[in-house]
């Protein structure tokens, strides 16, 4: 399979016809693993300007359906689906609709994630009943966000300042002047989000990836996932990378794939083919099958 410099090699031997390439290798890995291969492809790390800048699409959004209504489309679901993921995540609401409606259509679901499935990704990741990772591949903490700013890092502040303020009421006034600037049905918010993405996280791991375990076991492992993931005090930060072995190490059924070589190179020509055409075009995302079928989003270059 060919490396990162050959497949650029490629693309301008062909007339920059990124397209081409990126489905030649697709159809490879399908034929190769004898299951349908859809890729969901963000361009959010080629364009760290436009995300700050607030622009709108490299998230997981509601718009995401219909690129997988079109790319699931004539699929034979009995063999299975494998799900490349690189996104930096999303809406939660839109990936609970995402997940149920991938499950209501695929009874056995891999997540492969080939650099980087961050927040709501890791969350889709959780949903399958395998995820397969390489040494250079991470998963992210689970904690919904509140515009910027984790839901768990607000009812962590909120708790230490009831707990300081109980203690020493110097340390209470000192914590007034910044609660006070708390919006109304802000820590109510956030406690929802907590528990909205922690039962779904437990719903999703139990009822696929441990449902082979007796409830209580199933329940124990989800737990002890969420004591990882969706705890803000073990993770630190929002974007904090979870490697193949640490996501191993808390419970997850990881398969890696520096264990099957021929599949690793098959995954990472796709992935540097998903990369160049995000780095080359004005893609915001892109949503695309083994059989060709593709859904994109674009931007307008300044």
């Amino acid at each position: 399979m060919p490396d990162w410099n050959s497949l650029v090699n490629e693309v301008e031997a062909s007339g920059s016809t990124y397209d081409a390439v990126r489905r030649k290798y697709l159809k490879e890995l399908h034929e190769y693993t004898g299951r349908n291969v859809i890729a969901y492809y963000s361009a959010w790390l080629q364009n760290p300007n436009l995300m700050k800048q607030g622009v709108l699409g490299f998230e997981l959004n509601d718009l995401d359906k219909n690129g997988l209504m079109s790319t699931i489309y004539e699929l034979d679901r009995s063999q299975g689906l494998d799900l490349m993921l690189h996104t930096p995540g999303g809406d939660i609401a839109a990936t609970e609709s995402l997940v149920e409606y991938l499950r209501s259509t695929f009874e056995d679901i891999r997540a492969v994630v080939p650099q980087l499935a961050m927040s709501a990704g890791t969350m889709i990741a959780l949903s399958c009943r395998k995820i397969v990772m390489g040494k250079h591949s991470s998963l992210g903490p689970i904690d919904p966000q509140i515009g910027t700013t984790p839901a768990l890092g607000i009812l962590e502040e909120w708790d230490r300042a009831l707990e300081e303020a109980r203690k020493d009421p110097l340390r209470g006034q000192f914590w007034s002047g910044i609660t006070n600037k708390y919006p109304p049905g802000l820590i109510g918010t956030a406690e929802k989000y907590r528990d909205w993405s922690r039962e779904l996280a437990v719903e999703w791991m139990t009822t696929c990836m441990f449902s082979d375990l007796d409830d209580a076991a199933a329940h124990s492992k989800a737990d002890e996932v969420l004591g990882e993931l969706g705890s803000h005090s073990a993770t630190k930060a929002h974007n904090r990378h979870i490697s193949a072995n640490r996501a191993r190490e808390i419970g997850l059924d990881v398969v890696l794939l520096e264990d099957d070589q021929p599949l690793q190179e098959r995954v990472l020509t796709v992935h540097h083919a998903f990369m160049l055409t995000l780095a080359s075009q004005p893609i915001l995302k892109i949503i695309e099958n083994h059989n060709g079928i593709a859904f994109s989003e674009l931007y307008e270059r300044a």
